[in-house]
Parts: structure tokens; C-alpha cells; sequence
């Protein structure tokens, strides 16, 4: 079994480890949307499934061709080696993201990654092919809670081993490098088990005379619960990872840990106890309900703005025990051996139906993140199901009824978050850069109300719509900001007008420091964005500024225009703490450079509560031949509650901004990181800078 186990152990991790490689080469060709990894994920579930639906084919055919087919795929997979995604298939436009990222990661990694999808299913139907005593045979199922554990310690080994040591195109060729052992070993197994000649599995016998092995064919509803179970963990892992990531805390790393829970469930699930798995339905069912009924009060509790302490524990421990008690009935219902491939192509099935759900259907359907309610929902009439299909006597009373609570728990909490939204909107609209809300609040000591534009529930700007205060600059950007004074500074002392250039466009607040003579160029990859700014608050339509607009990753499109002569140009794309990382490295400072006057002033955004980004900007400022200093805004005298926290690092050349009183009186010395190399599109270092 030596030779198995590590076969599936070496393409397990292959299989988790390609994921993280190839979304970090193609994150910054698509804006660092969180919606490029939900893309990456949908991809490798497509590919999953085909996999194991090949693996299930397979059996049709004898032990030679099987062995003579797998080794040929093999052989042809090689071609695609290395890794490494081809820059003609960076967008150009206003073309629909996903897509082109399908396109982008089926042409770059589509075969080797189908190859290591077929390998857990397939070694495991070869494995008990071997073996005399069926009982035995069963074993086979322990190498798919072996598989989940290699692609667990892939995931983990890529944020805390690799991203932090190996550069982003060295990644891809170690990649490439493991993968030609991980085909030498599949090969020698492939050939082996085609000397095995026809496949024939024996129907009866047992493991010490102990447990009893089943030949019965599975049923249609076997099908449809294994299908229902995998496809609700799936759903719940996507949701859940959307919801802490955007609404919750944007903190680097935080998606890692969702994934690994739900890779940990099937390891749990399905290794242990005499191959039975650790999962205990009467102590793990009812708590995973109630806790299923909890997070549903949770998204509605102070409009889903829980204490991060609290959210993302309670999240993190609802989607580990729904996601146990997915996998752990899995586990409970797995068939005999001869038909592990069928139950294993009807689990990649239900997860890439969830994924599917999640990732292209809900954004099409839903104004709003409505997937995570439903899934929860799902989870109570999944439990009450589960219950008259296993339990008896007062069991089945106690496990349906729990599980009916949770599901009316989660249905009355699911209607108070519709209610709240609706009441809360004047307008709302979802695409694959996320939810965009518009709401209004009375506001202290004015005449009109507040808006707000929301982006999940973190804020993206605001604008007091009264007649007297409507073109005040708020949020981030005040008087007192450095974004502010920068603008200001270099309008004094160029009274005939400064072109400005922003990225990131929010609801236009900067347009308010426009004159007449001034041109602000405005980046924003979301169309979206644009259409709201324009139409739904003031502050484009009211600059006497020319305002332009450019759609598209604002990099690619700078790298692609003839230098704009910017006086000033804002570094503002980041969503709540969620760094777009092309944006902060040397090769994007010098596309930021070559666009800037001589004594231009570069602005970058920094307020961020789990990352210190000044030594970063420093650095690349420094190693640019640039100067940097940071601008702290603290408004504590702000009656109305419209402004923020703000840090802002001006990088410039320009001495006379620099010495300019008002900058001098609020520049904070930026604390050097012992270590800290000038961030490049190759390398970068999250963990160095967190606070």
C-alpha cells in the first residue's frame, strides 16, 4: 500500500498546492478581486469533477486499457509544463472576467490538474481491485482521507513555507519539477495494476470477522444524499469565506483558514475507527444545527457587523461542524468498494453544483449575498432529512425536531435580513467585483440625508446630499487628509490647472477639489462603480473640473497609455483592508512614475487595520530614488460623524511640498521593518508587515 499512499499523497499536494501558484500570477490582471479566487475555485471544481467522472469511466474498461490510457494522458500532460500563465491573456477592456480566467487557467494548467484530480479515485479503485477479501478492500477508503490531508498540508505549506521564501515564477517551475516525479510514480502504479488483468472485485467477507461488507448496489437516493451533502459543505465553504473575508475582516491569509477546516472534516470523516471515521452522529448532529441557527442570527445582528472576535470564531466553527456532519454522513453511507468511483464522481458533483451556485448563478440571480442564508437554511432541512432517513424511535424525534428548529431559526432571521436590506436600500446591484448598496440616514445638523455607498457592509464613501454641505469632501479624503493637502499644495502653486489621476474611483469624493481648469483622470475597474458615481451622488456632475474616466485594472491600462503629465496621482483601490499587492511594488511605481510631472506628488492610500503599508511604500519610494513621508488625520472635532481615520504616504520629489507648514506640522516619521525588501510582481512578504 506503500507505494499508493504516497502516490496519492504527492498529487494531493500538487493538487492544493497549483491553486494558490496560479491565482497569485493572475490576481493582478483582474484588479485583485476577491471574485478571481471564487473563479479559481469554480475552475478547479469543473476540473475535479471531470476527473473523477473519467475515474468512474474507467471501470468500464479492463485493467490494460485503463493502464495504457492513464499512462498516455500522462505522457501528453507533460506538454503544458511549466506552469506559467501567458500574458496574452491579460484583459483589455470591459470583457467579462470569468471567463477569460476559465480560458486563462484551463489553457495554463487544464490537463495536469485533470491528471491529479483522476489520481485519488483511480488508485483507490486499483488498490481494492488487489485485494482477496473485500472488508479489505474498504481500506482503499482511508487514501481519500490521506488525499485530504496532503491537499491540507499543501494549502498550508503555500502561505507559510513557500509564498514567503520562493519567488512567484519559481513557484511555478518547482511546481512543474514535483509534478514529473508525481508522473513517474503514477506510471510505475499505472503499469502495475495493468498486469493486474479484467477487473474483478469478490462480494463477500470481512475485517477480522467484524465488520460486515455490503455488495448492495447504491439506491437513487443514496445518489441524491451523497450528491445534497457535498454540494451544501461546498456552498457553505464558498459563503462562509466570502462573508469573513469582505464583510467580516479582509485580512491576508483568512481564506486559507476556512478551506482547511473543511479539508480537515474529511480527513475526520474518513480515517479512523476501523476506517469508519471520527464523526459521531448522536454528539456532532445537534450542535452542528444549533450552530447553523446561530450564524443566521449573526448576519443579521448589527447589519452582519459582528466583533471580529466573536464573527470570526462563530463562522469558523459553524462551517467546521456543518461541513463534519456533511462529510461524516458521507462517510456513514460510503457503498462497497467496487462502486467508490460512482460515489466519488456524485461528490464531485454536488460540490461543483454548490460551487457553481455560489460563484456564477447566485451573482446573476441575487441583488445581494443571499447564499449564505440559504445554505444555512439547507442545513436544517439537510439534518431533518438525514433524520428520518437513519434514525429510529425517540432519536428520530430529537434529531428531525432539532433539526426543524434550526431551520425555522435560520427561515425567521433570513426574512429579518431581507427586511433590514430592503428597508436600509435605495438602490442595489451585484456583478463579479461584488455587491454595490446605496443607502441613506438622517444626518446630525443637516438638512438632507447621508449617503453611503456599500460594498458587502464595509463603507466605499459618502456624501452629505444637502445643498450647503454636498461638495464637502468626507471620509478619507478631507481637507486635513494628506490626500487633501497634497491636492491642494500643488493647486496654489499651479493656478492654470493640475491633472490629477485616481485609482480606485469610490463615490468621486476627490472631484470636489476640482477647478476649472483642473482635469481629474479617474481609474475604476468596476463599471458598475462608475455608473453609480455618476448618477446616484453629486460630486462628478457638480466639479467644474473635466473629469475622464478609464475602465479597466488601472496598471494594465497606465501601462498601456502615453504618459499623462499627473501633478498628483491617489493610489485608493483597496477594498476595506484588502491590499491589491500589483498596486505596491516596484514595477508598479515605476508605471506610476513615468505618468508623474517632475514634482508630482504619488498619494497611496495606507489606513489599514492589519497591515503597516508606510515601510512598505517607503522602501519601494527609497529604492525608487523618491521621498516619502506620512500624513496622519485624526478628525476627533467632527460633529456630523462624516469623516474617518485616515494614513496617507506622500512619495514625491518635489522639496517645496515637503517643507510646506501644513504637510511639516502633520508628517509622521514611518517606522522602518527590520528585513523588509522593496516588494516586487515576483515576491512579497504579507507576514512581515502585519501589526
Amino acid at each position: 500500500m506503500l507505494l499508493y499512499a504516497l502516490t496519492v499523497l504527492v498529487s494531493s499536494v500538487l493538487l492544493f498546492l497549483v491553486q494558490p501558484i496560479i491565482a497569485k500570477q493572475i490576481v493582478p490582471w483582474f484588479g485583485g478581486s476577491a471574485g478571481v479566487w471564487t473563479a479559481c475555485l469554480t475552475f478547479f471544481q469543473l476540473v475535479l469533477l471531470a476527473g473523477y467522472a473519467y475515474s468512474d469511466l474507467m471501470q468500464r474498461l479492463g485493467a490494460r486499457r485503463q493502464s495504457l490510457l492513464h499512462v498516455v494522458l500522462l505522457l501528453i500532460s507533460l506538454a503544458a509544463l511549466p506552469i506559467i500563465a501567458g500574458g496574452q491573456w491579460k484583459p483589455v477592456g470591459d470583457e467579462e472576467p470569468l471567463w477569460r480566467i476559465l480560458g486563462l487557467l484551463a489553457a495554463t494548467i487544464g490537463l495536469p490538474y485533470f491528471m491529479l484530480s483522476t489520481t485519488g479515485p483511480l488508485i483507490q479503485s486499483w488498490f481494492a481491485r488487489e485485494q482477496a477479501n473485500p472488508a479489505v478492500a474498504q481500506r482503499a477508503y482511508r487514501l481519500f482521507a490521506l488525499s485530504n490531508f496532503g491537499s491540507l498540508l499543501g494549502l498550508l505549506a503555500y502561505p507559510f513555507a513557500i509564498e514567503a521564501w520562493v519567488a512567484t515564477q519559481a513557484q511555478a517551475l518547482l511546481w512543474s519539477g514535483i509534478y514529473g516525479l508525481f508522473v513517474v510514480l503514477t506510471l510505475t502504479v499505472a503499469l502495475k495494476a495493468g498486469r493486474g488483468g479484467a477487473v474483478s472485485y469478490k462480494v463477500s467477507g470481512t475485517v477480522s470477522d467484524t465488520t460486515a461488507v455490503s455488495d448492495t448496489p447504491p439506491r437513487f437516493e443514496d445518489y441524491a444524499l451523497w450528491f445534497g451533502l457535498a454540494a451544501l459543505a461546498t456552498m457553505l465553504l464558498l459563503s462562509v469565506s466570502s462573508h469573513i473575508t469582505q464583510n467580516i475582516a479582509s485580512i491576508p491569509f483568512l481564506w486559507v483558514l476556512p478551506l482547511s477546516l473543511y479539508l480537515l472534516t474529511f480527513v475526520i470523516a474518513f480515517e479512523g475507527r476501523r476506517g469508519r471515521g471520527w464523526y459521531l452522529r448522536n454528539n456532532m448532529m445537534l450542535p452542528a444545527m444549533a450552530l447553523a441557527a446561530v450564524m443566521a442570527w449573526g448576519l443579521v445582528t448589527d447589519n452582519g457587523i459582528l466583533d471580529i472576535d466573536i464573527a470570526i470564531p462563530l463562522y469558523l466553527a459553524g462551517l467546521f461542524l456543518v461541513c463534519l456532519f456533511c462529510h461524516g454522513e458521507l462517510a456513514q453511507s460510503k457503498p462497497a468498494a467496487r462502486y467508490l468511483t460512482r460515489f466519488y464522481f456524485m461528490i464531485a458533483l454536488g460540490g461543483a453544483a454548490g460551487g457553481l451556485w455560489v460563484s456564477i448563478v447566485a451573482p446573476r440571480i441575487f441583488s445581494y449575498y443571499w447564499e449564505l442564508s440559504m445554505a444555512l437554511m439547507l442545513t436544517g432541512a439537510v439534518g431533518a432529512w438525514i433524520g428520518m432517513r437513519v434514525a429510529r424511535g425517540p432519536l428520530r424525534v430529537v434529531f428531525v425536531g432539532g433539526s426543524l428548529a434550526s431551520l425555522a431559526v435560520c427561515a425567521y432571521y433570513t426574512q429579518q435580513h431581507v427586511h433590514e436590506i430592503a428597508n436600509d436600500n435605495i438602490f442595489s446591484v451585484r456583478n463579479f467585483y461584488g455587491t454595490l448598496r446605496i443607502t441613506e440616514r438622517t444626518a446630525t445638523g443637516s438638512d438632507g440625508p447621508v449617503r453611503r455607498l456599500v460594498h458587502g457592509v464595509i463603507l466605499h464613501g459618502l456624501q452629505d446630499t444637502s445643498t450647503a454641505h454636498r461638495q464637502e469632501p468626507t471620509t478619507y479624503y478631507g481637507r486635513r487628509s494628506g490626500v487633501g493637502m497634497a491636492i491642494d499644495h500643488m493647486a496654489q502653486t499651479s493656478p492654470q490647472g493640475i491633472r490629477v489621476g485616481v485609482i480606485g474611483l469610490g463615490v468621486g469624493t476627490l472631484a470636489s477639489y476640482g477647478r476649472k481648469a483642473d482635469v481629474f483622470r479617474m481609474y475604476e475597474i468596476n463599471p458598475q462603480v462608475i455608473e453609480v458615481a455618476r448618477k446616484d451622488f453629486s460630486y462628478i456632475q457638480d466639479s467644474p473640473a473635466t473629469i475622464e474616466f478609464a475602465l479597466g485594472d488601472a496598471r494594465l491600462v497606465l501601462e498601456r497609455e502615453q504618459p499623462n503629465q499627473f501633478d498628483v496621482l491617489v493610489i485608493d483601490a483597496f477594498s476595506s483592508d484588502s491590499i491589491p499587492i500589483h498596486l505596491m511594488t516596484r514595477e508598479a511605481l515605476a508605471v506610476y512614475a513615468r505618468h508623474m510631472k517632475a514634482n508630482g506628488v504619488i498619494a497611496f492610500h495606507v489606513t489599514n487595520r492589519y497591515l503597516r503599508l508606510a515601510p512598505v511604500v517607503k522602501r519601494l519610494a527609497q529604492q525608487a530614488g523618491f521621498q516619502a513621508v506620512l500624513i496622519e488625520d485624526d478628525p476627533t472635532e467632527d460633529p456630523r460623524g462624516l469623516m474617518a481615520l485616515s494614513d496617507w504616504v506622500l512619495v514625491t520629489r518635489n522639496d517645496s511640498l515637503l517643507s510646506a507648514k501644513a504637510i511639516r506640522a502633520k508628517s509622521v516619521e514611518i517606522e522602518e521593518i527590520a528585513g523588509l525588501k522593496a516588494w516586487s510582481d515576483d515576491f512579497n512578504n504579507l507576514f512581515q508587515v502585519l501589526k
